[in-house]
């Protein structure tokens, strides 16, 4: 009970001990040289940041950043480039229904010049062009919510047959926006022609 270990036994947990600290060490560090001292170390990680001097500069600062974000985006919705879109235009389920929906034409997208030529009309003193003008909105609206219905639901069938699995929520009102508005103010520029399968 008291003895001694044998020689065998000590070299094997001498081994083990050795083994536990080679895993527990970096596998990517660099072999064959000494560890930095602290102070070398903490100087390697300090980044140079250019502090304002006071709260004026700081915000000019930001506001500088802000604007150059700002400019970026606006140049990516404009050239269609995926990497500096905003969030909400980014990612390849977005992509897809923006694709599907400038493929197609729509009474949706032009709503709103309809509505300004029966906004118009409206104006103008004459009741029976004033009725007319309103009975001809409201049977355009009814025409445009029935748009929307059939390509809201070819959306949603199109998006679980490409995408099945992905989260694919908020997809169909993001495409039915972009289908209010008129192809050449859309941002980001579309990328099909009518007619062309997304």
């Amino acid at each position: 009970m008291f003895r001694r270990r044998s020689d065998d036994a000590s070299s094997a947990t001498a081994l083990a001990e050795q083994d536990d600290t080679t895993q527990s060490r970096d596998p990517q560090a660099p072999k064959g040289r000494p560890t930095p001292k602290r102070s070398e170390a903490e100087a390697n990680r300090r980044t140079k940041v250019a502090v304002p001097k006071d709260r004026k500069e700081a915000a000019k600062q930001s506001r500088e950043r802000i604007r150059a974000k700002r400019e970026q985006e606006r140049t990516a919705l404009i050239a269609g480039d995926e990497r500096y879109l905003p969030a909400r235009d980014k990612g390849p389920v977005r992509r897809f229904a923006r694709d599907y929906v400038d493929s197609r034409w729509s009474l949706a997208e032009f709503f709103l010049p309809y509505a300004v030529v029966v906004l118009v009309l409206s104006i103008v003193k004459v009741p029976a062009l004033q009725l007319l003008s309103t009975l001809l909105f409201l049977l355009f609206l009814v025409l445009v919510v029935l748009d929307f219905l059939r390509l809201g639901l070819g959306l949603r069938k199109a998006l679980a047959a490409r995408f099945p699995g992905q989260n694919t929520r908020g997809v169909v009102p993001y495409a039915l926006m972009r289908l209010l508005q008129m192809r050449r103010l859309r941002l980001p520029k579309p990328q099909v022609k009518r007619g062309e399968r997304p």
